[in-house]
């Protein structure tokens, strides 16, 4: 039994659907106050009525300084602090390179790699106050392990995560915080189901589980990383991917 999380204040960055909200539904389950925070309100308070909890949201955009400071502010005065932060907000739109407009790259890589250097610089202050924090990343399979075409932007963000990563841990050391990585597979989301059914098809056919995976597989591992029990854990990272990285072929999979 893992030491509990109840009472724990929690932000979740892209908490108002997809895994996000799976990541927040699991921490509210345990008890923790949790605020989503999003850009858009009527998706957030969508997501408030879902989930079954303490449960919270802040409009902001990730990707601006002024904007992702006020949130964490506002939520330590709602929360008493901040003791965990999922900096999970993310997007995917798919153009390959020779049809991209350079600011859907700084779009991308402000969504989802800037938006975790905001999300963890504006902790600090509230995790050198409570002597301890913990952070946890969503990245991805795709760009620290594997490609997809129409992908480059969001590949190359997911990759940077982890190198922030790294470099993260040894400076948040400091105030006893740890940093550690979820890297989802293909998982069953508002994101996913926009691809269309044939994707989910084809990907869930590459996996050795045979099927794709719910965002509540991602919310229990970023748990995992937030308990007392993972205070020995930084810098890390954890595939969630049913083992879809594993096969050398797709061949290979009709050997099980």
């Amino acid at each position: 039994m893992f030491t509990s999380i109840k009472g724990k204040s929690v932000i979740v960055t892209g908490g108002s659907k997809g895994i996000g909200q799976g990541i927040a539904a699991v921490f509210a389950k345990q008890g923790a106050k949790v605020t989503l925070a999003a850009r858009g309100e009527e998706a957030l308070k969508d997501a408030v009525n879902k989930i079954e909890g303490d449960v919270r949201y802040e409009i902001c955009d990730v990707s601006d300084w002024k904007s992702v400071n006020e949130m964490v502010n506002s939520v330590a005065d709602a929360q008493g602090g901040i003791d965990i932060m999922c900096a999970n907000a993310g997007i995917f739109p798919n153009t390959k390179i020779v049809d991209m407009d350079p600011s859907e790259w700084d779009d991308v890589v402000g969504t989802n790699l800037k938006s975790a250097f905001l999300s963890v610089k504006a902790c600090i202050p509230y995790f050198e106050k409570a002597g301890k924090g913990r952070v946890i990343l969503t990245s991805s399979i795709t760009g620290p392990v594997t490609g997809y075409p129409g992908w480059s932007h969001y590949s190359a963000s997911k990759a940077g995560q982890l190198g922030f990563l790294r470099t993260a841990a040894m400076e948040l050391s400091r105030y006893n915080t740890t940093i550690n990585a979820v890297l989802p597979g293909n998982i069953i989301s508002d994101g996913l189901l926009e691809l269309g059914q044939e994707y989910m098809d084809s990907m869930a056919a590459s996996i050795p589980l045979k099927r794709l995976g719910a965002v509540e597989d991602i919310g229990y591992a970023a748990l995992f990383f937030a308990t007392d029990e993972a205070a020995y854990i930084t810098g890390q990272q954890v595939v969630v991917d049913g083992g879809q990285i594993i096969p050398e072929s797709l061949e290979s999979l009709g050997e099980i």
